[in-house]
């Protein structure tokens, strides 16, 4: 990826506020794995065997999962450190299904939050409130707009 490519770049919206665009380049590694990078690390994606990949990495599918399991772990401890509360034995689990019919998509996804012991309801209740909020889950509830493109 060039240089340029890594870099977050700034764009000026009509209104005259400025938006940071953030940048990932995903390249062809072999039959049906690809590398992403971002900001200089590496991801690696591919298929199961089952699906005709070498199962050297996650589904692209998996990583959308973990992307919003990972959000909610961080908020969710991001929230205990605020509060002065221990890390230890925290854990998130996504499991998610694939929708049965047209488009091809995720069908459902749950998230389920596994917090350290001795944990007070009070609290329990504020780290879900938090976590429920992470970006990832936002951007679920109220989609960007998308557009695929062929480069020029």
């Amino acid at each position: 990826m060039t240089g340029t490519a890594q870099q977050t770049l700034a764009t000026v919206r009509p209104q005259g506020t400025e938006v940071e665009v953030h940048s990932l380049e995903v390249t062809h590694v072999h039959g049906d794995a690809y590398a992403v990078e971002v900001r200089g690390h590496q991801l690696l994606v591919d298929q199961p065997t089952e699906a005709g990949g070498t199962d050297t990495a996650p589904t692209p599918t998996e990583l959308f999962a973990a992307s919003l399991a990972t959000c909610v772990a961080f908020y969710a401890g991001r929230y205990l450190k605020r509060h002065g509360l221990h890390h230890a034995g925290l854990r998130v689990r996504a499991e998610f299904t694939m929708a049965t019919d047209r488009p091809a998509r995720v069908g459902t996804v749950r998230v389920v939050i596994a917090l350290p012991p001795a944990l007070s309801e009070q609290r329990r209740a504020a780290l879900l409130a938090v976590a429920s909020h992470c970006t990832v889950h936002n951007t679920l509830h109220e989609p960007p707009e998308v557009s695929v493109e062929l480069a020029p």
